[in-house]
């Protein structure tokens, strides 16, 4: 491993060197980083994305190998809607780094799967989840609802029992899609105990429980 470039030796590369680096590599400024809980954030465009995450990739003072996870985020009431985060794992400096890029509705996002082939499958759950397109995906296909599903599930704007539902039809022998239909409407429980159900609804359950202790007391 050669560290020439930070001038400094393996043992005493910090996330400050790693993000000092980055900027000057990256062309980034210095509002595109930020450190939470012990760990660098960069937050690049989404026309700049292979590039970024292949220079964290190759480059000898990242060696960013893994892409350990990739997930979205989303903000119904602001533009741009969507975040999407890559988090990179650098086994050789034992360093973890997020990579954030910001997506409105219906912007489609190029696909990293020939970056780290790991995203192939992280891409398609975005897709299926929240109706993000990945452009040059080898097989966007929807991965956890079936084929057929209409929808996003985890877009805050779908609906909370979906449109259809699937069920086996014994007598047609096959799957059969049908509206969804519901026997009784959605209702909410506020509990203090999932066995002892409250007499009432529990506003404030920290004052109920100290009523109970004091007539506890008091017997």
């Amino acid at each position: 491993m050669n560290s020439d470039r930070l001038g400094i030796s393996d043992s005493m590369i910090s996330l400050k060197d790693l993000q000092a680096h980055l900027l000057k590599a990256l062309g980034l400024r210095t509002e595109s980083t930020s450190f939470t809980r012990g760990e660098l954030w960069l937050t690049s465009e989404v026309s700049d994305l292979n590039r970024h995450l292949t220079m964290l990739r190759d480059d000898a003072n990242c060696q960013f190998k893994q892409l350990s996870d990739l997930f979205a985020v989303d903000y119904p009431d602001r533009v741009p809607r969507f975040e999407i985060m890559y988090q990179l794992l650098s086994l050789r400096f034992n360093f973890r780094l997020r990579l954030k890029i910001l997506v409105k509705d219906g912007d489609p996002v190029p696909s990293v799967s020939r970056v780290f082939s790991s995203a192939s499958w992280y891409e398609r759950e975005v897709w299926d989840m929240y109706g993000i397109h990945f452009s040059d995906h080898p097989d966007l296909r929807r991965l956890l609802t079936d084929y057929g599903f209409y929808g996003h599930p985890l877009r805050k704007d779908f609906p909370l029992t979906g449109f259809v539902e699937l069920r086996y039809d014994d007598e047609k022998k096959k799957v059969v899609y049908e509206n969804v239909n519901l026997p009784q409407e959605f209702r909410t429980f506020d509990f203090m105990s999932p066995w002892d159900g409250a007499p009432q609804i529990l506003h404030n359950s920290n004052e109920v429980i100290d009523e109970l202790n004091k007539d506890k007391d008091a017997k």
